[in-house]
Order: structure tokens, then C-alpha cells, then sequence
């Protein structure tokens, strides 16, 4: 599976971007997908993630209310809105993809097998 992010940008606080995960390779509709971020500096954090299926999605606290997770099966591709953006949302956002078919929902990287290269996400005034 190979996936490819984009969308990322400038944005001013309060602002709303989207970003967008297109998988090849294979279908991922069995998998679960999810986002993480990474700032400068710091770890390599879980944002957000969907269910096979939609059967039921996760988010951070920092993402609840503000970030929304979506998948378009017939596309292969995963979407995360995100509203109401802060400056600490500044961070490169990357999407992957868990190994297994039909599993559950992690926060952990190491749970994740597939990864894209990430697209910067910059929030400042």
C-alpha cells in the first residue's frame, strides 16, 4: 500500500484546511486508517482514526470538536477536517494505514505498517 498525502498549507488561527489520504496499491477499505503529527521537536502524536467499514471513529482530545475523520471507500482515500485551528496545531500531518485488515482503533505508531510522507500543516498569523 502506498499513500499519499496532501492538502496541507497556510492557514491563519481560527482557520479550517483539509487534508487528504489517497491509497494505491490495494484497497484499504478493511483498514483502519488514521492520522498522526509531528512538531518540531516532538513525538510523533495519534490525531485522529476510522474503522473498516466506518464503523466508528477516535480522536485525540486536543482533535474532539475540532477535527473530523472521513473515508471515501470508492475513492481508497481518508479526509481530516480541521476547524477552529491554533497555532500548536502547526505540525507535519501524516496518514497510515494498520497492517491488519478489520482490526480496532490504536493511538500507537507501531500499530500502523503503512505511512505516507506527511504534509505540512502551518498556523500562524
Amino acid at each position: 500500500v502506498q499513500l499519499q498525502a496532501s492538502g496541507g498549507g497556510l492557514v491563519q488561527p481560527g482557520g479550517s484546511l483539509s487534508v487528504s489520504c489517497a491509497a494505491s496499491g490495494r484497497t484499504v477499505s478493511r483498514h483502519v486508517m488514521g492520522w498522526f503529527r509531528q512538531a518540531p521537536g516532538k513525538e510523533r502524536e495519534f490525531v485522529a482514526g476510522i474503522g473498516w467499514l466506518m464503523s466508528r471513529t477516535d480522536y485525540a482530545d486536543f482533535a474532539k470538536g475540532r477535527f473530523t475523520i472521513s473515508r471515501d471507500d470508492a475513492e481508497n482515500t481518508v479526509y481530516l477536517q480541521m476547524n477552529s485551528l491554533k497555532p500548536e496545531d502547526t505540525a507535519v500531518y501524516y496518514c497510515a494505514a494498520r497492517l491488519e485488515s478489520m482490526a480496532t482503533i490504536t493511538t500507537s505508531t507501531s500499530s500502523y505498517g503503512y505511512w505516507g510522507q506527511g504534509t505540512l500543516v502551518t498556523v500562524s498569523s
